[in-house]
């Protein structure tokens, strides 16, 4: 399977005709602005266009495209905007289900051409819109096609999550912090503070003035409120640990009252998300068993329902890539260099893509790396037959999962670790 970004680009150029209108979009939250061009780049209309985020301003729209089709004779159209925020979200659907040809350019794209009409860094909408069009012509623009209903609902669950995790580790640091100030020694008990034990002692006898006056047998009776082994021979030295700690702590006890409201507030909220995500999580295992191609994906040792989920959501539907460059690509993944001269700088990834599906890529390959027999090896070879750095090694085998997900998906197969390990053995 060969794949070559340049003929995409060509491909890109070629689709716009000497008969395309080529609309540029400067989106924002409650007012549009419009510009458009035909094919060479000479601008069209006598005026930009302002509508609303409204459908009475998307219908505005269409009559301002409609009326310059038909003034210069132009059978296709093709609406480039930029995917700012989500502002675009519901011009973008209302186009496309009315059947226009949509595309998204870069920001970064028309950041680094808006000087090329008029050699100033000056910045308007009316320009920026024009910009577009002008980036859009030169086919700097991707596709954009609407998922279908079950890769939408996943994409919104997943973008959910995302903010609930956030929240979790926000409420987990906080707690730590608290810990660090009020009784510092508590984590040389509890390595994982979030354990059942843990969790009691922080609801009923947070600080270690609670603690030190307290016996090994009062200590189990208060976590059984909570649990139901408390007891044995851990339960006890875990006991009698806390209460050693908490006699020789050092930790803060001014304001200790208001601060222990605090932790109370804290580990409330902290249980409240945990309830949220383990059933965010079973929704997930639900949109996954609809979907086919994430039992494939999930034939892969190490590759777990949340990574599948994460890259199924960033990524949509994997049939409509060629090529594992693509999906890099879209992650922001791809190589880039710079090199002038005798000069060659150092190679470093892009990072023009989805900032979330680059990191669900990223740390599915490190799960690979350390459960998956085939990419360990791998791993291994690069580093010490080729003598790669550790973190070359990993982006290198990114790229080998990328193809084999690609590859997987468009021949319908399942993992094979015999077939990956003749492959990526040969493309290592």
């Amino acid at each position: 399977m060969k794949f070559k970004q340049t003929e995409g680009q060509n491909q890109r150029i070629e689709r716009i005709s000497t008969s395309h209108l080529v609309v540029g979009i400067d989106m924002a939250k409650e007012t549009h602005v419009a510009q458009a061009t035909n094919y060479r780049g000479i601008v069209l209309s006598n005026r930009h266009l302002s509508f609303n985020n409204t459908v009475e301003g998307f219908e505005k729209l269409q009559r301002w495209v409609e009326g310059l089709q038909k003034k210069h004779r132009l059978n296709s159209v093709i609406l480039g905007m930029e995917p700012t925020g989500h502002y675009w979200w519901n011009l973008a659907n209302w186009l496309t289900n009315k059947g226009y040809n949509v595309v998204q350019a870069n920001p970064a794209t028309t950041k680094r051409n808006k000087e090329n009409r008029d050699n100033s860094p000056s910045k308007s909408d009316p320009k920026d819109a024009l910009v577009i069009a002008d980036v859009v012509s030169r086919g700097y623009y991707y596709d954009y096609t609407q998922q279908t209903n079950v890769f939408q609902r996943l994409r919104t669950m997943m973008s959910d999550r995302e903010f609930w995790v956030a929240n979790s580790v926000r409420l987990q640091n906080r707690i730590i912090r608290w810990l660090d100030i009020r009784f510092p020694e508590y984590t040389s008990v509890f390595k994982d503070w979030t354990c059942k034990r843990s969790m009691a002692t922080l609801k009923e006898l947070p600080s270690p003035q609670d603690l030190a006056s307290r016996s090994v047998t009062e200590m189990i009776t208060t976590w059984r409120k909570h649990m139901q082994r408390a007891g044995g021979s851990t339960g006890m030295q875990k006991a009698a640990e806390l209460i050693t700690q908490a006699k020789r702590s050092v930790g803060d006890i001014t304001a200790l009252d208001e601060a222990k409201q605090d932790l109370g507030r804290l580990i409330s909220e902290y249980e409240r998300i945990v309830g949220v995500l383990e059933v965010m999580q079973k929704q997930i295992l639900a949109l996954l068993s609809e979907i086919p191609m994430a039992s494939q994906l999930r034939s892969i040792k190490g590759l777990g329902p949340i990574f599948v989920a994460a890259i199924l959501a960033g990524a949509g539907d994997l049939r409509r890539y060629a090529h594992g460059r693509q999906l890099l690509r879209k992650a922001g993944l791809n190589l880039a260099e710079s090199m002038s001269g005798k000069r060659k700088g150092q190679i470093v990834i892009s990072k023009r893509g989805d900032s979330t599906l680059r990191k669900y890529l990223f740390l599915a390959t490190i799960q690979l790396i350390g459960i998956n027999p085939v990419f360990r090896e791998l791993h291994k070879k690069n580093i010490k037959v080729k003598h790669m750095k550790k973190q070359q090694s990993v982006f290198k085998l990114l790229g080998k999962m990328a193809r084999i997900l690609i590859s997987i998906v468009q021949r319908g197969e399942t993992f094979s670790p015999e077939k990956a390990s003749h492959v990526t053995t040969q493309a290592a």
